[in-house]
This record gives C-alpha cells, structure tokens and sequence, in this order.
C-alpha cells in the first residue's frame, strides 16, 4: 500500500470480498513484498497451480488491486510472459457509520481475512525467531499496549504512526535506496475502542 493521503478507500462490496479470497490475499502480499512477478511464480508461493494464479491475478486485475508490469530492462514482461504487479494506489478499509448493511457485511469480511492472515504471519515469524541473528531478534517486537485516549486522540495517533510508517513501505521504498542488509518485515498496527465485556457470572458447582 502507499501513503495514507493517495490510498483509495474501498466502498464496493463486491470488490470487498473478491479481495478476502485467501489465495488472493496471498497473491497480493506476494507481489508488494516481492516486486513483479509471473503467474507461474505466484502459484510457487502461493500453493496453486499456475491457470489458478492466473485466474486469480485476473479477478484482482479487474477490481484494479493488480495490474500489469512494466517491460523490464531484462526483456521479462515483453509479452512472451505477462508480469503482473500490484496497483500504484493503495486502498484502505475502515467501518463507517453510514454504511449499508451489504458494504458493512463485506467491510467486516475483508478486515477478518486480514486479521487472520495478518495472525499467521505473526505466528510464523515467532516460531522462527529463534533462527534469526541476534541483530534481527533484538529489533522484532510483539506488544500489546492498552490506552486511555479520547476519539480525536486515537484517530491523531493513527495518522502519526502511518506518516511514521510509510517511507518504509515496499510500494514507496525503492530497494536500490534500502541499506545493506534491508529485509522485507512487517508491521501490525491496530487501534480500536475496546467493547465492553459482558460479565459471564459465577460458575456452577458440579
């Protein structure tokens, strides 16, 4: 995704939960982690075989998540293999009060297919710290923090952290400016008012 300021909010439903499909998910981190690729390494990734990535690349072509590459200065892309990439404008998702039951619906489908998603990679990268360099496990970081924050506050904080964010990411950070050394990573960021809980009382005696 790019800046904040040029992401495209997503409204169309359809769209919406075109997007959860997993494998496209999957497809679509690919190709912002990664840079430019082929369907059939897509599916090397992915798990699928290759007319499936190809089938799927097209759905989120048509919904303009992805779109095709460029020729590269290799020759690849010139038409005897078609290089996909993901679009230039980022998107971004967030409930809104005055959405409709079907856009509400597909808003909270798409945000648990990122949660859950999002949840895997975490898993992922914890099982596997202990591999990592020392270098690498000093700066990774699995927190959870608690606020007391008014609305304006939370929304401010939000903006802080995606401006603090963004020259990092892959779609705006050329690799050739990276330092040595640069790897993908990822960052999870969630800010929500926690919903009160519902006391659920004493247990019984067997």
């Amino acid at each position: 995704m790019t800046e904040a300021s040029t992401r495209k909010s997503l409204t169309d439903p359809t769209a919406m939960r075109a997007l959860a499909h997993p494998a496209r998910l999957a497809i679509l981190n690919r190709l912002q982690a990664e840079g430019p690729c082929t369907a059939t390494e897509v599916a090397e990734v992915v798990g699928i075989t290759p007319s499936a990535a190809s089938y799927h690349l097209r759905m989120l072509a048509k919904y303009g998540f992805v779109e095709d590459a460029p020729v590269r200065d290799d020759g690849r892309g010139d038409g005897r293999e078609r290089l996909w990439r993901s679009s230039a404008t980022g998107f971004s998702v967030s409930p809104d009060p005055d959405d409709g039951p079907d856009v509400r619906g597909a808003k909270e489908f798409l945000i648990k297919a990122f949660r859950e998603q999002a949840a895997d990679e975490a898993s992922r990268a914890l099982e596997n710290l202990e591999r990592e360099s020392r270098e690498w496990r000093d700066a990774a970081l699995f927190s959870r923090v608690l606020l007391l924050v008014d609305a304006e506050e939370l929304k401010a904080l939000n903006e802080r952290i995606e401006e603090l964010l963004a020259p990092y990411m892959t779609t705006v950070r050329d690799r050739e400016d990276a330092p040595p050394g640069a790897r993908i990573s990822e960052a999870q960021v969630s800010l929500f008012p926690r919903a009160r809980r519902r006391p659920h009382g004493l247990p019984r005696d067997a």
